[in-house]
């Protein structure tokens, strides 16, 4: 049986962006980021407010999440559909539930 390095593998993996054009802050930094949300009734974040200034419904602002295009927040699947969330840092103060609403 083949025996297989998981940890290399595992390692190439989380650096294949690494090799890419310009660092992943320059990337980041360049893309929109969420400064502020909408709630509903019952607290569902329904639409954000980027740093430019756009208002972006929940569908758009999940489509432009899935290209890439929106810094710091994830897409899972979660409940039969896709859902955006705060990227894991650790850090409570910029969870999408924690920011200012407009």
């Amino acid at each position: 049986m083949e025996q297989k390095d998981f940890e290399k593998i595992y390692n190439d993996y989380v650096n294949q962006n690494s090799s890419s054009n310009g660092s992943e802050q320059e990337q980041q930094s360049e893309k929109e980021k969420i400064v502020a949300v909408r709630k509903n009734e019952d607290g569902d974040i329904i639409a954000f407010k980027t740093k430019s200034g756009r208002e972006l419904d929940y569908v758009t602002a999940l489509e432009e999440a899935k290209a890439g295009k929106i810094s710091h927040i994830d897409v899972f699947h979660k409940y039969g559909r896709d859902i955006i969330r705060s990227e894991p840092d650790g850090i409570e103060e910029n969870n999408l539930d924690n920011l200012p609403l407009f």
